[in-house]
């Protein structure tokens, strides 16, 4: 398991395929902030209720100057159909092979109902203008996470 990333620390590098199939780099967003959140499972109660809330929030944050990517290891094809049937507006990532995951810290052991299991750690970073991690969020709750996170960045 990767050590789990801290402020200051670079932001790891990525590219991976949008819900269409198209390529989308971290570094397509360079001088502006971006949160990163990793989801388990597209389709499921606490995931759709995370993107939800993201998609209600995304005027706001992008009027701040904040980019959101949103990172589960689901297939482009499932993306696509969480997309189209919660009419989210949020940028959904595949990372079926978990590379990015672990570079993020965000897969390895967690507890999921009492028992120690391996999977996605829902995790949101929030990236600064030059790629440096800003703010480091593991083990956050599905629900009210993002007006948490609206709060603690001061928006």
């Amino acid at each position: 398991m990767t050590e789990r990333l801290q402020p200051g620390d670079v932001a790891p590098a990525f590219t991976l395929p949008d819900a269409d199939g198209k390529e989308v780099s971290l570094a397509d967003h360079k001088g502006r902030k971006v949160v990163v959140y990793f989801y388990p499972a597209a389709l499921t109660a606490g995931c759709t209720k995370q993107a939800c809330d993201f998609t209600d929030n995304l005027d706001l944050l992008a009027g701040a100057g904040y980019d959101v990517l949103g990172i589960s290891p689901d297939k482009p094809e499932k993306l696509a159909k969480f997309r189209e049937q919660e009419s989210l507006k949020v940028t959904l990532l595949a990372d079926p092979e978990k590379k990015v995951l672990e570079a993020y810290a965000a897969f390895g052991e967690k507890k999921n109902y009492g028992k120690t299991v391996m999977g996605t750690i829902r995790s949101t970073f929030v990236v600064d203008e030059d790629g440096k991690i800003e703010h480091a969020f593991y083990n956050v709750r599905a629900t009210g996470h993002v007006a948490k996170l609206i709060r603690d960045l001061g928006i």
